[in-house]
């Protein structure tokens, strides 16, 4: 039988393209991924093998003169050194993959704390199992990322973004013709993205037997894969409600009834879709700001942690497994409270 939902039929997918992605890579590498078992969800499993496929891909170029990825084997990993691993994030700066001749690749300071935590995971797990005698990968630091300010829609930009949306006035003349078509659902997502601070992922996922609006609850799985229900607002509900009253007639193709956001195809609405409606609108509501899915999410961080004071309760809403994530985003915030605090106790009437 095949998977009924979204989230099973993504799962699904992810297993299937890595086990594709193994049979390119060293045979060893297959114990570690059903080490990682259940551990891991799948999408991170599967960027996990990306990782490795560059890293194999640098071996193969740069260490072992041209020996296939697949004849890698542990001996020739026991020859890596720390020195070789540093080569490789240098390489990550800028890189040509084999077999893509015309196509280069960057990684910022991100991108290579990504790449190294896979191959931290692949060398720590050989070594606890006692297949390499040393653990070279341990010795190499990440680099350092440098935190950017968080960008986010002031009070009136979120009124002009929203007003833009169903109004479509200063859209193009061929964009006006397809935001007719469009226009209430792209006020739901938006609408939805600034009142829960949910990810593009999740609202791409959502059903429409995930809503509940005796609760006005929407359950969504993390990004973990946990399943957790987030609460929303009155302008939230009615933007919801007047987006269904036109879903519930629009047939979806098969394999996509159930998803809540559809497509002009009635498919259901990618992650892709989404960025560029949302940059569409906000091009025209900001022109010093570049606004994306992630920038309404913070917006919307910004804007609870305002209200509430409360870094717990906004670290646990956005979905952050450590709270110290979240205070690192909203320090200039902390600092604001603090301030505001030196005012807060009167040491004379």
């Amino acid at each position: 039988m095949p998977p009924k939902n979204y989230h099973d039929q993504t799962n699904a997918q992810n297993i299937l393209k890595l086990r594709e992605m193994l049979k390119e890579l060293p045979l060893f590498v297959r114990d570690y991924f059903t080490a990682l078992g259940d551990q891991t969800a799948s999408r991170t499993r599967l960027g996990y093998a990306y990782d490795l496929k560059i890293f194999f891909g640098y071996l193969s170029e740069e260490i072992f003169d041209g020996t296939s990825v697949k004849e890698i084997t542990l001996s020739h990993i026991t020859q890596i050194e720390s020195e070789h691993i540093q080569g490789f994030m240098e390489y990550l700066s800028y890189y040509i993959p084999v077999g893509e001749v015309d196509l280069s690749h960057q990684n910022e300071a991100k991108g290579k704390s990504r790449k190294l935590a896979a191959v931290r995971g692949l060398f720590k797990h050989l070594y606890m199992r006692k297949k390499i005698p040393a653990n070279p990968a341990e010795l190499v630091e990440f680099p350092k990322i440098h935190q950017k300010s968080i960008t986010t829609l002031e009070v009136n930009e979120i009124a002009k973004l929203l007003d833009e949306v169903d109004s479509g006035e200063n859209l193009t003349p061929r964009q006006k013709k397809f935001h007719e078509l469009t226009k209430v659902r792209d006020a739901a997502i938006i609408t939805l993205l600034l009142g829960t601070g949910m990810r593009v992922s999740e609202c791409v996922g959502l059903d429409l037997t995930d809503i509940d609006f005796d609760t006005n609850g929407l359950r969504v799985i993390r990004k973990g894969g946990d399943e957790m229900v987030l609460y929303f607002g009155d302008e939230v509900e009615a933007a919801l409600k007047a987006y269904l009253t036109i879903r519930k007639e629009t047939p979806a193709q098969e394999d996509h009834q159930n998803a809540l956001f559809l497509s002009l195809q009635n498919r259901r609405i990618t992650d892709r879709a989404i960025q560029n409606l949302v940059k569409k609108y906000a091009s025209i509501t900001t022109k010093l700001k570049n606004i994306s899915p992630h920038k309404l999410r913070s917006t919307f961080g910004t804007q609870l942690y305002a209200e509430t004071g409360d870094i717990y309760l906004v670290a646990n809403v956005l979905g952050h497994s450590d709270v110290n994530t979240t205070r690192k985003h909203y320090a200039k915030m902390d600092d604001t409270y603090r301030r505001r605090a030196a005012n807060a106790v009167r040491l004379r009437d």
